[in-house]
């Protein structure tokens, strides 16, 4: 049974290339993922982000990755663990099987289960899964849900760290859900 007084706010990073530009064979692949925790009874962020640096198997990160993640191959081989790792590391740390988790809209969750079905990993979250992105256009009473950068600016914050970044990420994230209030 979920525990529902914590909430982990995730945010992945992958490989990517630029449209069209995916060399054959190459799959996207988690190479970070951005922790927050977040207190569902204070209703505020504790502590500081953290996050696990994923080594990828099945692509290479390319220039327009890194430009976009900071990230190079060279910096993933060096401090990367394997995907496996990654899964166990957030069951065993986080508490993902017991604690609900949430992402900036759907991506995060399908990228796990894929990349999990792919690798034949067993998928290290429960099935509470909530989309802040969604969430917020429901709360703000707005039409069309909203990319995080443009949601931090609607409740009135700057972004903190690098977009793109798992952790910056993650914690702007857990930033927007304090500032907006309770659903």
């Amino acid at each position: 049974m979920a525990r529902l007084d914590r909430l982990i706010i995730v945010d992945v990073e992958a490989t990517c290339w630029e449209k069209n530009q995916k060399p054959p064979g190459e799959v996207s692949e988690i190479i970070e993922i951005g922790i927050c925790i977040f207190d569902l009874k204070l209703w505020q962020l504790l502590g500081k982000p953290n996050r696990i640096v994923v080594r990828p198997t099945e692509s290479k990160v390319s220039k327009y990755c890194t430009s976009l993640t900071g990230w190079t191959q060279k910096e993933l081989d060096r401090q990367g663990i394997p995907f496996v790792d990654a899964c166990s590391l957030l069951t065993s740390s986080y508490n993902t099987k017991n604690l609900p988790w949430a992402s900036w809209g759907d991506y995060d969750r399908g990228q796990f289960e894929r990349e999990c079905k792919r690798k034949d990993i067993k998928y290290p979250f429960n099935v509470n899964h909530l989309n802040l992105k969604t969430l917020f256009a429901i709360h703000a009473n707005i039409s069309k849900a909203v990319g995080m950068k443009e949601a931090l600016q609607m409740v009135g914050l700057n972004l903190e760290g690098k977009h793109h970044s798992g952790r910056d990420d993650a914690w702007n994230i857990g930033r927007i859900l304090e500032k907006q209030g309770r659903f």
